[in-house]
Parts: structure tokens; C-alpha cells; sequence
């Protein structure tokens, strides 16, 4: 625009809120992961914050039960996906950029685990995060280089190995879980299963998801994965419950059988005994052995003397595999192939929620172009995940107060409410959110090479 002069005329200030609404999530940013990222956040918000039916998917009423499990893998997946963005997109690093590179990872990662820990200290009963989020930024810088094919092989063969292999070892190992195993391998988040999640989110990120094509092909893959996996958990489930009303039905009757045996003798005994009637004597809380020479010998379950089952002789390795047979670890790896519960690590739930959560990015970033303005306060707190999952967990500590419960669709709606807010108006006035500000601060000076 020109004056009368010919003069160029000086631009108009643009306001803060329509520049927002103007450029804001615009490319080469991928507003729909962000709209994915919040969907996440909100997700492990209502899992800690509700208490929901188990799902039935014929049930609209129980489909509140997604939240649980989904959130976070939905999460561990859009890590991935975060850290091929950071590291390249399409175009691999060079060699001379990943000391860079990986040091960045690995000081993102640490401070990520370390905001982790502070928020484990404000003894709330959530299973945070953080701390496993960044420990799969630290493992995954010695991965940026892979290429798609090698992370799908990787993410497919933990997918379906990982599980069982883990109970398996912990049958081996009769449950041992010290603090290390716990992080990395039998905790909620094992970290070796969990690693197939990163694995698919960095190869995903690899692609050209700003095509329609590409996005389209996403929401199919995801789709059948979910399907796939989910469908072989409801095979567990039915083959598990037949097995469970057959051992039910004939334990009960042996049961039965024995009590009944062992009722009658007891009375012989009394009769023999005490001439008194059996039905007037109060066992209860005892336990009372029959030795059959009219003698019973009674004392109570608490005092610590009682043995129902003779104790075998066995020491060292044999006792070692007597107790190994009682873990049954063929039939525990055989369960984690099929295990579909939300956080049972099973293979099952890997590739069904998994599966969920590929579909789920795929229709944010599809929804992001035509509906964009609805989902502008979604792309705000999704852009800053880090401090508005740190926010909520701050904020139950304060509402609830340490290892309390809290089971409220109301705090969650206000939660909810007020981070979509606050967050769309920090995006406005500052951009960036605040811990991610300190984050990429912290890994610039970290991560600066030597002068």
C-alpha cells in the first residue's frame, strides 16, 4: 500500500491475539500433533482423576474407560514422533552433527526425568510420567540415525517379544524388583516393552506427514493394528474365562469333597472326645487337626503355629524348582501375549493401543486443516505439554493433599477448563510454555560446544 506521495506507507501493528489467530500452529508446525499432544495431557488427567465402568464398546456409557492406558501410550508415541521432528524429520542427520545432537537428547531427557522426580516428591498417587518420558529421550539418542524400516522391524519385534520374555523373567526371578528393574524393565512403564512405542513414533515422524496421502495411510495402519490387537485380547479373554469356569466348577467340587471329609471326622472326634454335641463348640478361628485315635488338637490360625499342608524337604535348587512350578512361567508368558488390560504391558495392548493411538494422530492431524479454529485452544496446551501435565499434577497435590485419592468429573471439567485457557493466553502473550522455555534454554548451554 502506498500514500498519495508514492511513499510506502508504514505497516499496521498487528495485535498479539491476531497474529495468534492468524499464524499460530501454521507450517511448517504440525498443529495436529499438538491438538494429539493435548488429547493426551486431558487423557492421563481423567485416568487419575475418574473413575470409570470397564469398557464395552457396544456401551457409549463406558467409553470414558479409553483414557486409561491409551493416554499414555498415545503419549509414548507422540515422543517419538517429537524426537524424529527434532532430530531431521525426512532427512537423517550427519554423522558430524550427532554428538550435537545426542548430547541435546540426552540433557532434554535428564531434566525431563528430573522434573519427573519433583513431581514424584509431592506424594500424589499418580504413576508419573516424566520420569520414564525421559528416560526414552536418553535411550533413543543412540537410535537417530535408524532408518524407518530398521525402527519398524525393532518396534514390532519388541511389540510381540517383549512381553512375554519380561514375565517369563520375572517368573525366573520370583518378582524381583529392585529400583532398577523397576524403571526399566517390571515397572508401570517397562521401559524394553515401552521402547517398540518410541521406535513406531520416531518412524512415523520419518514420513511426510504433512501429505493428506501419507496421513490418510496412517489412520488405516492404526486402525487394523487396532484391531488386530485388540481382537487377540478378546480371544484371551474368552479362552481365559472357559478356563476359569472349568477349574472353578471342578475345584469348587473338590473342594466341597474335602471340607465335607473333614467335617465329618471332626465331629467323630468331638463326639468321641467330649460327649457333647459338635454344633455347641465355637472353632472359630481355629484350626483343628484330627489325629484319628478320638483326640483333636485345636489352636488358633494366629498364633502362627499352623500348617494346613506338610512342608517339602527340598533345599537350593530343589527347592528352587518347586517354587518356579508354582509361578507357572509358561503360562504367565503365554497370558502376556494376549494380556489387553490398560498398563498390562502386554503385547496385546502394545499393538491394540497402539494401534489406537497411530489412529488418533492420524484424524488430529487430518481435522487440524478444516478445523482449525475450534481446535486452536487444543494446539495451545498441546504445544506445551510438558508444564501443563507439571501443572496438574501440582494442582491435585494442592486440591487433594499427599497420597490422597480423588475420583471428581468436576475438578477434572474445571482442570480441563482452566489449562485450555490459561494455556491458549500464554500462547498468545509469550509463545512458548514456560517449562519448555527452561528446557530449551537449559539444553542450549548444556549442549554448547566448547569455544
Amino acid at each position: 500500500m502506498t500514500t498519495i506521495e508514492g511513499d510506502i506507507a508504514p505497516p499496521r501493528p498487528v495485535s498479539a491475539l491476531r497474529a495468534w489467530l492468524t499464524e499460530f500452529g501454521r507450517p511448517p508446525r504440525l498443529m495436529g500433533l499438538d491438538v494429539a499432544r493435548a488429547l493426551a495431557v486431558l487423557g492421563m488427567m481423567a485416568a487419575h482423576l475418574l473413575t470409570t465402568p470397564e469398557l464395552s464398546p457396544l456401551d457409549p456409557s463406558t467409553w470414558g474407560a479409553l483414557v486409561h492406558g491409551r493416554s499414555a501410550i498415545l503419549f509414548a508415541v507422540l515422543a517419538g514422533i517429537s524426537i524424529a521432528l527434532m532430530t531431521g524429520r525426512t532427512r537423517f542427520p550427519d554423522v558430524s552433527e550427532l554428538p550435537a545432537i545426542r548430547l541435546g537428547l540426552v540433557t532434554r531427557g535428564a531434566a525431563i526425568f528430573a522434573i519427573g522426580l519433583v513431581l514424584e516428591l509431592l506424594g500424589t498417587p499418580i504413576a508419573v510420567i516424566l520420569t520414564f518420558y525421559g528416560a526414552l529421550y536418553i535411550v533413543a539418542a543412540g537410535f537417530v540415525r535408524w532408518r524407518v524400516t530398521h525402527l519398524l522391524v525393532a518396534a514390532g519385534a519388541l511389540a510381540v517379544a517383549g512381553p512375554p520374555l519380561l514375565a517369563l523373567l520375572q517368573a525366573l526371578t520370583f518378582h524381583a524388583n529392585g529400583p532398577g528393574a523397576g524403571l526399566v524393565l517390571f515397572g508401570t512403564y517397562p521401559l524394553t516393552v515401552w521402547l517398540s512405542l518410541l521406535f513406531a513414533g520416531m518412524a512415523i515422524g520419518r514420513t511426510r506427514l504433512d501429505r493428506v496421502g501419507d496421513r490418510l495411510r496412517l489412520l488405516v495402519v492404526g486402525v487394523v493394528l487396532a484391531a488386530v490387537g485388540y481382537g487377540i485380547g478378546a480371544l484371551g479373554v474368552v479362552g481365559a474365562t472357559g478356563a476359569d469356569a472349568d477349574s472353578t466348577v471342578s475345584g469348587t467340587a473338590a473342594s466341597s469333597e474335602s471340607v465335607s471329609e473333614s467335617v465329618s471326622e471332626s465331629v467323630t472326634g468331638s463326639e468321641a472326645l467330649l460327649g457333647v454335641d459338635p454344633e455347641e463348640i465355637d472353632f472359630t478361628g481355629a484350626v483343628c487337626d484330627d489325629y484319628g485315635d478320638a483326640y483333636i488338637s485345636c489352636y488358633p490360625i494366629e498364633d502362627g503355629t499352623a500348617e494346613t499342608e506338610p512342608e517339602l524337604e527340598t533345599s537350593g535348587w530343589g527347592s528352587y524348582l518347586v517354587e518356579l512350578a508354582e509361578q507357572d512361567p509358561l503360562g504367565s508368558a503365554l497370558h502376556a501375549l494376549v494380556a489387553v488390560e490398560p498398563h498390562s504391558g502386554g503385547t496385546a495392548e502394545i499393538i491394540g493401543s497402539g494401534g489406537f493411538a497411530v489412529a488418533v494422530i492420524a484424524l488430529c492431524l487430518l481435522a487440524s486443516g478444516p478445523l482449525r479454529w475450534l481446535l486452536l485452544p487444543f494446539a495451545a496446551l498441546g504445544s506445551m505439554p510438558l508444564s501443563a501435565y507439571s501443572a496438574h499434577v501440582l494442582s491435585y497435590a494442592l486440591i487433594a493433599g499427599p497420597g490422597v485419592f480423588l475420583d471428581s468429573l468436576d475438578v477434572w471439567a474445571w482442570s480441563a477448563a482452566v489449562l485450555l485457557v490459561a494455556a491458549s493466553l500464554w500462547s498468545i502473550v509469550r509463545g512458548r510454555g514456560p517449562l519448555e522455555t527452561l528446557l530449551a534454554r537449559f539444553t542450549a548451554v548444556v549442549s554448547r560446544p566448547p569455544r
